[in-house]
């Protein structure tokens, strides 16, 4: 990849065209569907996860380093399960900002008792330079338009020796895992959304969800894009061989 990230631009899938038909129709429609299921949200991810996603978020963040007195840049922050598990951790000597396009998933996120929240999008911040000791991104990656702009970004707002953590998944490489994994979120899950919540909004967006996971470009191509900012130390860990931990530093200052 070359040097200057201003140079290319890395969407993380390619339009989906059962969606929509364009770059402006994607943040509409993917705006829609996260306005009109947040109610929902939190119960779907549940059903999902069988009740271990906030578990596994908590243990997620412990593993990053994520500690008392931290300032927290949580993007894509949704309902705010994950900003939540971080103002435990930072506790009153630290603060977490949550930023989301989606009106409904903030409103969601405050119910949760997020104190900070604000809209915004992870290619374009609203925020000052070098202000966070740690960012946090889980299960929004795909739904950024450029992954190179918004590390970029990402880069700019995180201070010095700061930490990034993205939480995303991918599809099992072996077959039968894939075809498995494949049936349990493209199916079985919308199916017993639509069934859970009567709200075929609902059921679209996790069929959507699949569509993302399943085309979203390869995990070698985050970290190079991701390296190819200025982050160092970028590495991903893998549980149960679907669910990434990607990390990354900000250089922080040579000592003279």
């Amino acid at each position: 990849m070359p040097d200057n990230p201003s140079r290319y631009t890395l969407p993380p899938h390619p339009v989906l065209k059962g969606y929509y038909d364009d770059e402006g129709g994607r943040k509409k429609r993917v705006k829609q569907l996260f306005n009109s299921t947040a109610s929902h949200y939190d119960w779907i991810n549940s059903v999902m996860s069988f009740g271990t996603g906030e578990r596994y978020r908590l243990e997620a963040l412990e593993r990053a380093g994520l500690k008392s007195g931290d300032a927290v840049l949580d993007i894509g922050c949704g309902t705010g399960v994950l900003a939540r598990h971080e103002m435990d951790v930072v506790g009153e000597n630290g603060f977490v900002l949550g930023v989301d396009p989606s009106e409904g998933m903030l409103q969601q996120a405050v119910a949760r008792g997020v104190s900070r929240v604000a809209m915004g999008r992870g290619e374009k911040l609203p925020l000052q330079n070098e202000r966070f000791d740690f960012l946090s991104m889980g299960y929004a990656l795909r739904h950024v338009a450029d992954l190179s702009e918004a590390f970029s970004e990402y880069f700019r707002v995180l201070k010095p020796g700061g930490t990034v953590l993205l939480l995303e998944i991918a599809p099992p490489k072996s077959r039968l895992g894939y075809h498995l994994i494949k049936l349990y979120m493209k199916h079985i899950i919308p199916l017993i959304t639509r069934i859970g919540t009567r709200d075929k909004n609902a059921q679209v967006l996790m069929s959507y969800y699949w569509d993302t996971v399943e085309q979203c470009v390869p995990p070698h191509l985050i970290l190079e894009a991701l390296e190819s900012v200025g982050f160092e130390k970028v590495e991903r860990k893998v549980l149960f061989g679907i669910f990434g931990e990607y990390t990354a530093k900000r250089p922080a200052p040579t000592k003279p």
